[in-house]
């Protein structure tokens, strides 16, 4: 959905400024943790805690088990999507490296403050790995964003074709809306490209960290048909996740309301979505006629699958070498 990568850029990149690191990031860290936190207490507060508990614990081991492997599997799809996004900067790569790095940055979001470390220590391992920081991190970036696109696009044609339950127009329109922003300024790529130079100074620098994506959209085309299955694969998780607890709710449904859901979550304002996500839920399951209580148990539910597979990366975290700084000269 999620860490600052500035840094390394400024230390490889001669015409770039020294990047500032926020002041208090373990303070924006705890403020985003405890947002979400007071949110899920007063759901728990106010629809009462003790029925919520009640359905997670009938939830079957085999379908949290089967979410998450699933999850994980989405994971090895996102390698697969930052390679080719790799590959169009020159960066050629084994997919195990990406493999390894996407779970390394996905361990990493768990323990360190901030919204992009997972993504900041991907810009290193491959960086350092190739010698090319500058171009890891464009990668890396150009990663968040298709995914981004990926998760709009989709939400918007879930919202105009699959809107059966009904949700109203108060949530369809604005989730349209996203879509409908971001596919034009897709389309408009290249003319922001040829504008870089013109731009202030921070904004130029960022643009021309992007730039070979800006000026050749068409190439994203197969990694946000990725990020669009990936999100799919997000909506069958959780599907499994609601017939673990005995729901029976069509898979069609979780394609509607997950994406739009996750829309929401992608805001950075608590940690992993927390709280947010299970308001959303909330509305849009309940308007579905999922209740209250299901709705919010399937929520906390996904955020502790999700929990689970970050773990999971502990291993490449542990088994991956150091990312050590290595110089075009020396990759000969």
């Amino acid at each position: 959905m999620s860490q600052s990568p500035s840094t390394e850029q400024a230390a490889s990149t001669p015409a770039a400024a020294p990047a500032a690191r926020p002041a208090h990031p373990y303070r924006a860290f705890a403020m985003r943790a405890g947002l979400g936190v007071a949110v899920v207490t007063i759901l728990l507060t106010h629809y009462d805690a003790r029925p919520i508990f009640r359905i997670l614990s009938r939830e079957r081991p085999a379908f949290f088990v089967a979410a998450v492997a699933l999850y994980l599997a989405g994971q090895a799809m996102c390698a697969y999507r930052w390679q080719l996004l790799a590959a169009i900067l020159k960066v050629h790569g084994r997919y195990r490296e990406y493999f390894a790095y996407i779970f390394v940055g996905m361990f990493t979001n768990l323990f360190v403050p901030g919204l992009l470390g997972g993504d900041a220590a991907r810009s290193v391992y491959l960086g350092r790995r190739h010698g090319r920081i500058g171009e890891a991190i464009a990668s890396v970036v150009a990663d968040r964003g298709v995914g981004l696109l990926g998760l709009f696009w989709l939400a918007a044609a879930a919202a105009i074709f699959l809107n059966f339950a009904p949700i109203p127009s108060s949530i369809v329109t604005p989730t349209i809306a996203v879509g409908a922003i971001t596919l034009a300024g897709f389309l408009a790529a290249p003319l922001v490209a040829r504008l870089i130079h013109l731009m202030p100074r921070p904004l130029r620098r960022a643009g021309g960290i992007v730039a070979p994506y800006l000026h050749h959209p068409a190439a994203l085309i197969p990694s946000i048909a990725l990020s669009m299955v990936l999100q799919i694969t997000l909506a069958i998780c959780q599907y499994l996740l609601a017939a673990g607890l005995g729901m029976t709710v069509p898979l069609s449904l979780f394609i509607l309301c997950v994406p739009i859901a996750n829309v929401f979550a992608s805001l950075p304002l608590t940690l992993n979505g927390l709280g947010i996500r299970e308001s959303a839920y909330l509305v849009l399951f309940g308007m579905a006629g999922m209740r209250k209580e299901d709705a919010i148990a399937l929520g906390l539910l996904w955020f502790a699958a999700t929990m689970v597979g970050g773990l999971t990366g502990a291993i490449a975290f542990v088994t991956t070498p150091a990312p050590v700084e290595v110089t075009l000269s020396h990759l000969g």
